[in-house]
């Protein structure tokens, strides 16, 4: 999941995205988002999907599984 963590905060980051706008245009709260940033919690299938379409990339990506 490290991986993981890096990737969303990469990609967030990459379109200047505070963890509450990223929130607000995905339905997640910031404290989640923050969350999964930093490994507290795991993300669940269907959030990791909303989040890989939001980014434009893949769950593969997503988790480090591609680059």
């Amino acid at each position: 999941m490290r991986k993981f963590c890096e990737r969303l905060k990469e990609l967030r980051t990459d379109k200047r995205l505070s963890t509450k706008k990223l929130g607000e245009l995905t339905g997640f709260g910031n404290s989640t988002i923050s969350r999964w940033e930093t490994g507290v919690n795991d993300i669940t299938s269907d959030n990791l999907i909303i989040l890989a379409k939001f980014f434009g990339v893949t769950v593969d990506f997503l988790l480090g599984l591609e680059d």
